[in-house]
């Protein structure tokens, strides 16, 4: 593209030398001053180069799963992965060493373009392909993180209540099971009947997946729940009115927050409600503490 320029390789040697180009992979140039401090946008960058360096590649796996904000299953960050992409399988490939390439032939409807006209995996696919080779518990963070895009992309706005419509959730789980039978990954089945587009966090999804593991009784999640003093959603809900709420830091951003957590936890005790909670870092931790706690409190 510089050559087109006029720009030659001697004068790109230059630039490069003097600290005003950056080389993000073999041929691929940036201004320095455009390279991102942020080391996701750092990877994302990379991935696009990557795909200018191969026009026939889609950004895939965890690359795809940054530029859809998919949660990372565990404790990391998907750049701190090595930049993904998928490329046909008859095509040419031009290698760099800090990229994977990957090859098999994408369907058009797993292929959508991101904000910048970039080629990405769908939602969908991205999340099949990285839940794979996962167990439930963490398969369930990408799947449900999936299915919440996709009933976002079916509405030009949506509710928390709306993650619950059956039409937007069929939708969602459909796209999934598509992308699961074409990668041929017959044991995410189970796992898909489970997923749950109304799980707000991973830690959320991670319970569900583990309360599952252990033979729990399945609840309700984000359960609406109708009171004289306004309408509240739980984490979990199970038929002898068991709260189950999952914490993490995020949830209290200030003091009028936890206070307001507080009130509301109030009024459904003192309409018979019982609570049982965990915290985020528990299920990610030591996950059959938080079992165990529930399986108590449901008389288990």
């Amino acid at each position: 593209m510089l050559g087109a320029m006029g720009i030659t390789e001697s004068m790109i040697r230059s630039r490069v030398r003097s600290g005003e180009l950056l080389a993000v992979r073999t041929a691929v140039y940036l201004s320095a001053a455009s390279w991102p401090a942020d080391p996701a946008a750092q990877h994302l960058v990379s991935g696009h180069a990557e795909q200018v360096a191969n026009p026939e590649a889609v950004i895939s796996h965890q690359t795809a799963a940054l530029a859809w904000s998919l949660p990372f299953p565990g404790f990391g960050n998907w750049h701190d992965l090595p930049v993904s992409v998928t490329l046909p399988r008859a095509g040419h490939t031009s290698r760099s060493g800090r990229a994977v390439h990957r090859l098999a032939s994408l369907p058009a409807a797993h292929v959508q373009r991101d904000p910048e006209g970039y080629f990405v995996t769908s939602p969908a696919r991205t999340a099949v392909d990285l839940a794979a080779s996962l167990a439930l518990p963490e398969a369930l963070v990408l799947l449900d993180a999936a299915a919440r895009l996709i009933c976002q992309s079916l509405a030009p706005t949506i509710r928390r209540r709306e993650y619950a419509n059956r039409r937007f959730v069929e939708a969602a789980i459909a796209l999934l099971e598509e992308a699961s039978d074409t990668i041929r990954c017959a044991r995410l089945r189970p796992t898909l009947s489970m997923v749950d587009p109304g799980r707000e966090s991973a830690a959320e999804s991670l319970s569900a997946g583990h309360l599952e593991l252990a033979g729990l009784p399945r609840p309700r999640y984000q359960a609406e729940l109708r009171t004289p003093r306004g309408t509240f959603f739980a984490d979990a809900l199970w038929d002898d009115k068991l709260i189950g709420e999952c914490d993490g830091a995020v949830k209290y951003t200030d003091a009028s927050a936890y206070v307001r957590e507080k009130e509301r936890e109030q009024i459904l005790r003192d309409l018979g409600y019982r609570f049982v909670r965990w915290q985020a870092k528990e299920i990610m931790t030591n996950p059959a503490v938080v079992v165990d706690r529930v399986g108590r409190a449901l008389g288990c």
